[in-house]
C-alpha cells in the first residue's frame, strides 16, 4: 500500500498527526506514485507567504479574505472546472495545484491550508453537493466559495447553492479533516464507478478496507468492482466477507442470492 499509516490511521478513526494537506496528497499519490508531495507543500506555503505580503492588516478578517481571493482567484487564476467536472484529477490535490482547475472540495482545501499557515480561522463547510469553507474569527464571519472565485455568501446564499428553501443547521457546522478527506475519496469512488473504472475503484477500497477492515459497505463493494474485473474468486470472498460483517443486512437475500450465482458459474468452469 502506497498511502502512509498516518493516512490510513486517519481514515480509521485513529489518532494521526498527518495534516489536510499531505493527506490529500497521500490520496493522490494512489494515481500519481512519483508525486513530490513536498514540492506541493511548499507551493501552498509560497502561497501563504504571498498572501501575508500582499495583506494591508493580516489581522483583520475582512482584509485577509480580500487578499486571499485577489490572489487564489485573481493572481493565480484558481476557479471550478465547469467544463470537465468530472474529471478525476479535479479530486487530485498535485493536479489542481498545477492546472488551477478544481472541483468545491479541493479548492476548498488549498483555501483551508493557507489559512492554516496564517493561524486564520477558516474551517471546511459539507454543504450537499457543494462544499465550502467558512472564516469566523469571532467579529467577522463569511461563508466562502471557492469554486465560485471566492463569492462570499450568507445563509440565504448557501441555501440557494445547495437549492433548498432551508438548511439543517448540522450542514452549516465545521467538518472535520477525516471528513473532508473522506469525501474527497468518495468523489473519487463514485467517478471511478460511474466510469467503470474498477482497477482505480479497487485501489481506493483497498485503502478503506486497510484503514477499516470492518468497514462492511467497503467489502461489498470492493465485491462489485471485483466482478467487473472477472476476478470471480476474489469477488466471492469479499461478498462472504460483507455478509460476516453485516449479519442484518437489509440486502443479504440479494447478494445471498449473488454469491449463489457465482459458486454455480465456477462450478461451470470445472
Amino acid at each position: 500500500m502506497l498511502c502512509s499509516r498516518l493516512l490510513r490511521d486517519l481514515l480509521g478513526r485513529r489518532p494521526s498527526s498527518i495534516e489536510l494537506d499531505q493527506a490529500a496528497l497521500e490520496v493522490a499519490r494512489l494515481e500519481y506514485p512519483d508525486l513530490d508531495a513536498g514540492h506541493f507543500v511548499s507551493e501552498l506555503d509560497r502561497y501563504a507567504d504571498a498572501i501575508a505580503s500582499r495583506a494591508q492588516d493580516l489581522s483583520d478578517g475582512p482584509c485577509f479574505v480580500r487578499a486571499t481571493n485577489a490572489y487564489l482567484f485573481g493572481e493565480l487564476g484558481f476557479k471550478g472546472n465547469d467544463d470537465d467536472y468530472y474529471n478525476p484529477d479535479n479530486c487530485h490535490l498535485n493536479r489542481v495545484i498545477e492546472s488551477k482547475l478544481g472541483v468545491p472540495i479541493t479548492l476548498s482545501v488549498i483555501y483551508i491550508e493557507i489559512a492554516r499557515r496564517l493561524a486564520k480561522p477558516v474551517a471546511g463547510i459539507g454543504l450537499p453537493g457543494h462544499f465550502l469553507v467558512r472564516y469566523d474569527d469571532g467579529d467577522f464571519a463569511t461563508f466562502i466559495d471557492p469554486f465560485h472565485s471566492g463569492t462570499l455568501l450568507d445563509v440565504e446564499g448557501c441555501c440557494t447553492l445547495a437549492q433548498t428553501d432551508s438548511l439543517d443547521p448540522e450542514w452549516l457546522a465545521p467538518v472535520d479533516k477525516r471528513s473532508i478527506v473522506m469525501r474527497m475519496v468518495n468523489n473519487l469512488r463514485q467517478i471511478y464507478f460511474s466510469n467503470r473504472d474498477s482497477a482505480r475503484a479497487l485501489r481506493l477500497l483497498d485503502l478503506l478496507i486497510d484503514a477499516d477492515p470492518a468497514g462492511a459497505d467497503e467489502h461489498k463493494q470492493r465485491a462489485v468492482a471485483l466482478m467487473q474485473m472477472k476476478k470471480i474468486p476474489a469477488a466471492l470472498r469479499a461478498f462472504r466477507r460483507y455478509l460476516e460483517l453485516s449479519p442484518d443486512a437489509p440486502d443479504r437475500e440479494r447478494i445471498e442470492e449473488q454469491i449463489r450465482n457465482l459458486e454455480f458459474w465456477m462450478a461451470s468452469r470445472n
